[in-house]
């Protein structure tokens, strides 16, 4: 991180290391943020655990703590300009906070270790760390007060809120504890979903060749009829990347794999709509005759409704739990209707159809 400029500090007596970096984003973090936000690199982009400043901190200024997810970490340095500041990063092997949380990886364990690793205790008069609201699950306060005599107190949601929140005297204000998941919010989801979807595609892309060598019973005329089945599956899994986060809302249920059968379906009705007026076109067989149009609509269905079925996990609207019970029940109907309408779009492609 060229941004971080590594310095030895020695407070009370105690020598350790400690990193001083700049509030501002350079051209590197914006484009590692764009980067990361398309899944390129994510698993490593991370920052080492340890205590960082902002400005020039004192012993009695406040101390945040976040995770080494560096985006997550860039965001909040960003919000900390103009305010010397301690940040303790603990170590949640690159997942962000809200995650890491829920996983144990941003727990009362390891806050507790590292405020001891880094001494922090001789580095501030004041016994208060300030935690992200979204970190609550996975640190129990009181254990934390226990084992190192640092309290807890948690910040606003969004780091962004920081400067206001210390502002307001510490205090609160609904906006700042409150979620958010608009339109925004939801569609920086996806390339992350179009980018993972990757092994699936190539998938899809097999049983849209098998289909159609199953139709043409050969090569010639092979690309026109594979083209559109291609398009049909895949059409299915973009809506749902796409549709899915951008209309979560709105979609029918409260079922994530609903919400993507949705898409899947609706994107299989415009373009039968379409093919009828394209009689006859080998493209446009792919969603034409019963058979191939019944098993088009659950063949899309399924595939849309596995994509959707990974928002679960990516939203305000769902806990750990209700995340495992929805995917221990829609997988078996998942793949119960792929392979309906994979049979019947087979059926359909040796009539002819």
């Amino acid at each position: 991180m060229n941004e971080c400029i590594a310095s030895t500090r020695r407070t009370c007596g105690c020598a350790h290391a400690i990193t001083a970096v700049k509030p501002e984003w350079t051209m590197r973090d914006y484009l590692g943020a764009v980067a990361v936000r398309a899944n390129i690199g994510r698993m490593n982009y991370r920052v080492s655990p340890g205590l960082y400043t902002i400005g020039k901190p004192t012993e009695e200024s406040p101390v945040f703590v976040t995770s080494n997810y560096k985006l997550t970490f860039d965001h909040v340095r960003r919000a900390l300009k103009d305010i010397d500041a301690w940040v303790l990063v603990l170590d949640t092997n690159g997942v962000n906070v809200w995650c890491a949380a829920g996983k144990g990886l941003f727990s009362t364990s390891e806050l507790c270790r590292r405020i001891e690793e880094v001494k922090l205790g001789e580095r501030v008069t004041h016994r208060q760390l300030i935690l992200p609201q979204l970190g609550a699950v996975g640190v129990a306060a009181h254990e934390v007060v226990k084992t190192t005599g640092f309290n807890v107190t948690y910040g606003p949601v969004r780091a962004e809120d920081i400067p206001a929140w210390l502002g307001a005297g510490r205090k609160k204000d609904a906006t700042m504890r409150t979620v958010r998941f608009n339109m925004v919010d939801r569609m920086t989801l996806v390339p992350v979903e179009i980018t993972n979807a990757k092994t699936n595609a190539l998938v899809l892309i097999a049983v849209a060749l098998m289909l159609a060598l199953v139709k043409v019973r050969g090569i010639g005329g092979l690309t026109p009829v594979f083209a559109g089945y291609a398009v049909q599956m895949l059409g299915a899994l973009m809506a749902a990347a796409v549709f899915v986060p951008a209309l979560l809302p709105w979609l029918p249920t409260k079922s994530f794999s609903i919400k993507g059968a949705v898409t899947g379906i609706l994107w299989t009705a415009a373009m039968a709509a379409v093919a009828a007026n394209h009689s006859g076109s080998a493209f446009w067989s792919a969603f034409s005759g019963v058979w191939t149009l019944t098993g088009a609509m659950l063949t899309s269905a399924a595939v849309a409704a596995f994509v959707g079925l990974n928002f679960t996990g990516a939203t305000v609207y769902t806990s750990q739990s209700g995340t495992m019970l929805e995917t221990r029940r829609a997988l078996p109907l998942i793949g119960i209707a792929a392979a309906a309408g994979a049979i019947l779009q087979i059926v359909g492609a040796i009539q002819g159809e």
